[in-house]
């Protein structure tokens, strides 16, 4: 197996705190959560939950991609081709096919959006039945290819919360086994009342901010975003005299295989792939100075996950935060965003506040920062669990 490093050479990303990279870092360091009421979609609980939404319409959206009036685009592929071009452009990527190049997106509603609002009239609407095509999971993948011009290679990961920390890691280890030069990587998800209903089906939202790791935590707030990736090898990087955002140091994945949603007690699937990041990377755990945990700050979650934390780290716990209170909980696209959030911290020495933290939750004993702090960060983990006990940890440590 070739031993090339991962470079990350572009990100881009949208979500409910900003439209690119620079509205994302702004909202983080200034306190700027986009958790509110929801407002695009017409539901019974508008007024019982808040959510992290992007307050632009899918004609507003389609319109900025320079889409015909005609298209059949879901919120899912809107976003991932504005958060996907966004990181084509901070790579300087001028012609996609000079190398082999692929693209692994992810998503979990896929094109539900339109689907809810089509699927009746499918029988009798020819106009409705174009989006027929477009509900599975792969179409945004498709689209956001087609958007890019990639041909060499695309696949669709759909793992639930971990599905773009998958995508990632796939990414990294076809540019580490020398099959791909260039992965364009990440994840993306559009509300819909598929998804609000099903989690309140669950009873794990919140009618209030989300309060990751507090002992009165409450559930999670839904959100919406796309964030992507362009991964480099070292070869691509020296070749065009790139500056690497950051590399790819470590990566796992584990399966707790405990419940259809819930994690285990010990958290036995996010020990095991911190454990696994940690030795792909070939350090230590006292090397990671910041944490991104996953954080959704329901019950099980937020007290399984810390146990993990613990059982890795022992009494010395690095600092640690989850940035779901800025973005809610944005499923699929969760691990890119985060990835994003990550590299950033990674780039300017900056670790970001848990928000809305009071009170220590009794079993854990663990304080997440609760403000911006300044710090020399050599390797940032981030976690992403998802559904099915699939649990996945990224780790990224400095460009140079």
């Amino acid at each position: 197996m070739s031993q090339n490093r991962v470079a990350i050479t572009g990100m881009g990303i949208i979500s409910s705190i900003g439209n690119t990279i620079e509205e994302n870092f702004y909202a983080l360091l200034n306190y700027k959560k986009g958790i509110a009421p929801i407002v695009n979609i017409e539901t019974r609980h508008k007024e019982a939950i808040k959510v992290g939404e992007i307050l632009q319409t899918n004609k507003q959206l389609a319109h900025s991609l320079n889409l015909p009036k005609n298209h059949n685009y879901s919120r899912t592929a809107l976003l991932g081709c504005i958060a996907a071009k966004e990181a084509i452009n901070q790579a300087q990527i001028e012609d996609i096919n000079a190398c082999r190049t692929g693209l692994i997106s992810s998503t979990s509603v896929g094109g539900m959006d339109m689907t809810e609002k089509h699927f009746q009239n499918y029988n009798t609407d020819s106009e409705s039945r174009k989006f027929i095509s477009s509900h599975h999971a792969g179409d945004s993948t498709e689209k956001i290819a087609e958007h890019l011009g990639v041909t060499d290679y695309t696949t669709t990961i759909s793992t639930a919360c971990s599905s773009a920390a998958n995508a990632i890691m796939l990414g990294a280890r076809l540019i580490k086994s020398g099959q791909l030069d260039r992965v364009i990587v990440g994840g993306t998800d559009g509300l819909a009342k598929f998804t609000i209903n099903g989690f309140k089906t669950l009873m794990i939202l919140s009618d209030t901010d989300c309060t990751p790791f507090d002992a009165n935590r409450k559930g999670l707030n839904l959100g919406e975003a796309a964030a992507y990736l362009v991964l480099e090898s070292d070869t691509v990087v020296k070749q065009d005299n790139k500056t690497a955002l950051a590399y790819i140091a470590g990566y796992g994945n584990a399966n707790d295989a405990f419940h259809q949603t819930a994690s285990s007690e010990r958290g036995e699937g996010a020990f095991l792939a911190m454990q696994k990041a940690l030795a792909v990377a070939n350090i230590q755990p006292e090397d990671v100075n910041y944490i991104n945990a996953h954080g959704t700050a329901t019950p099980n979650n937020d007290l399984s996950e810390g146990t993990a934390i613990k059982r890795v780290f022992g009494t010395t716990i690095p600092d640690f935060s989850s940035t779901k209170g800025f973005t809610g909980h944005t499923l699929a696209a969760a691990g890119a965003i985060e990835s994003v959030y990550s590299i950033l911290a990674l780039q300017k020495n900056i670790m970001f506040p848990n928000l809305n933290f009071s009170t220590t939750i009794p079993e854990l004993q663990m304080v997440p920062l609760t403000k911006v702090t300044k710090k020399h960060l050599e390797y940032v983990l981030s976690n992403s669990f998802g559904f099915g006990g699939n649990c996945s940890t990224l780790i990224f440590s400095k460009s140079q």
